[in-house]
């Protein structure tokens, strides 16, 4: 077995005009730069086999960008193998939107569905200007661009390969949070409000884990440092700006520390539920949130975080991290393993599709024109947020027509004593423990949102309570194709990788 090898790079993919955001209903246009986005790849390499991990300051990695990044790496002279790429997003709703499609046969979106079911006096209005708009970057524009910018901080990275090793560790910071809120009657909601008489409970748990692994040089230098957490980067949400969120403020601070020279490769893990704001000891924001999902008829000034919604609540969060990685690092690491076995598998899973019945479709094509009926004037993005549950039906009704299951590209991976498992869902958090409770591994790092975006992956408890990010319209697998998803990660992992 030879000794491994490691690769860093860093790219800005910062655009240089303004753009749409992603992430939110709400359109908006950036104002300014918060903080640069990155992205950044590591490079490992050993005899015959490689993984090169990359991380992207945007809210998704969709399936077309993926596709367009190995197509430009296909048939290259480096050595690289286009199929063992991974890319993975932050979960930054300050990120530039960009032509994104799915892995579904259909291409229906949510306001698609809604546009067909106008009738002749009403028609869908842009409330900023976007579309066609000069001084802003358009969709396919964007795509290009990011293609560009991940191709080359791959081939750098790969350029960058020099012998190394590293440490594992584990660090904790209180940052993701479930965000979920049930009440008596068995509902559910995201965001919901706690300050009632029928809140019952969080409706599921929260993981402060770090997973983190040292990476050092030929001379023993860290180079660089990975770091996967249950959150995702999602403090400013709704602002007009570029940011790369709470990992951004993660990434300054331990620049300050280490040197300009450190890298950073942010890692989500399973945290569709989560987000770093508490919905018990809530705070009320002070910029403008703008989101429909997000009211609080009867909030009270509360001593708790600043809320996670504004630039404090988001340094606060940053240095969190920052100062458990450098605590875990002064504390002391185990002798870094230099010659560990790496091992790279990919899947193709076939995970079922979540349906809609017939009565799913009749019940949202009333709703729908109920709404529109008493709607007055034209629509907008309000609307499109407002009857997303209806309309993501319908969409799901094209998508069950011409597919059964879903192709899932799910990479589980061995870094010597460590397992990698990416999915490209928000895979709520229960899924993930489940993962790494019982897997062999000393360690186990899960990257969602990697290799595509299908939409949340809510759990069983969650679909019966509903709401956004637990409808049906909200993802493109349920329940039952999590379950499928976490026990072919975990024969893999315990059978091929980690055999007892």
């Amino acid at each position: 077995m030879s000794k491994l090898q490691f690769g860093w790079a860093e790219i800005s993919i910062t655009p240089d005009k303004k753009v749409s955001l992603a992430g939110q209903f709400a359109e908006r246009i950036s104002e300014y730069v918060e903080k640069p986005l990155t992205a950044t790849a590591m490079a490992v390499s050993s005899d015959d086999e490689q993984m090169i991990l990359v991380s992207c300051d945007l809210v998704s990695t969709s399936a077309n960008l993926v596709d367009a990044v190995r197509a430009e790496l296909k048939d290259n002279d480096l050595g690289i193998d286009p199929d063992k790429v991974v890319l993975s997003a932050i979960h930054t709703h300050t990120g530039p939107a960009y032509t994104r499609t799915r892995r579904s046969k259909s291409k229906a979106s949510h306001k698609s569905a809604l546009l067909q079911l106008l009738p002749p006096d009403k028609k869908y209005v842009e409330k900023a200007n976007i579309s066609n708009n000069p001084d802003i970057i358009q969709g396919d524009e964007m795509l290009k661009f990011l293609v560009e910018r991940i191709v080359n901080v791959t081939k750098e990275s790969w350029a960058n390969r020099k012998t190394g090793s590293f440490s594992n560790a584990f660090g904790r910071a209180p940052v993701g949070m479930c965000r979920r809120a049930s009440y008596t009657d068995g509902s559910a909601q995201m965001w919901g409000e706690t300050n009632m008489a029928v809140f019952d409970a969080v409706e599921g748990g929260s993981d402060t884990g770090i997973e983190l692994m040292y990476v050092f040089g030929e001379n023993n230098e860290l180079t660089g440092i990975v770091a996967n957490l249950a959150c995702p980067a999602q403090c400013v949400q709704h602002r007009l700006f570029v940011s790369p969120d709470f990992w951004g403020e993660t990434k300054m601070l331990l620049r300050k520390r280490f040197g300009d020279n450190i890298f950073l490769l942010a890692l989500c893990s399973a945290a569709g539920d989560q987000c770093p704001v508490d919905i018990v000891r809530w705070v009320e924001p002070e910029s403008d949130v703008n989101d429909p999902n997000i009211e609080r008829k009867y909030p009270l000034k509360r001593k708790a975080d600043p809320s996670m919604f504004d630039l404090d609540g988001m340094r606060l969060t940053g240095r969190r991290i920052a100062n458990e990685i450098i605590a875990v690092y002064e504390d002391g690491l185990d002798a870094p393993q230099e010659d560990a076995e790496l091992i790279h598998h990919v899947h193709h899973m076939k995970l079922p599709i979540r349906k809609a019945t017939l009565a799913d479709k009749l019940a949202a094509e009333k709703a729908i024109a109920d709404y529109l009926d008493k709607k007055v004037g034209d629509i907008d993005y309000n609307d499109v947020a407002k009857l997303q549950i209806y309309t993501g039906t319908l969409v799901r009704m094209e998508v069950q027509n011409v597919q059964n299951v879903l192709d899932t590209e799910v990479h589980i991976m061995r870094l010597g004593t460590i397992a990698i498992a990416t999915n490209p869902f928000e895979l709520f958090l229960d899924f993930g423990n489940q993962i790494k409770a019982r897997s062999h591994a000393e360690q186990t790092f899960l990257i969602q949102l990697c290799c595509g975006s299908e939409g949340y992956l809510p759990t069983k408890k969650a679909e019966d309570g509903g709401h956004y990010s637990a409808f049906i319209s909200s993802g493109q697998v349920g329940h039952i194709g999590g379950d499928q998803l976490v026990r072919e990660t975990l024969e893999d992992i315990n059978n091929e990788l980690f055999p007892l």
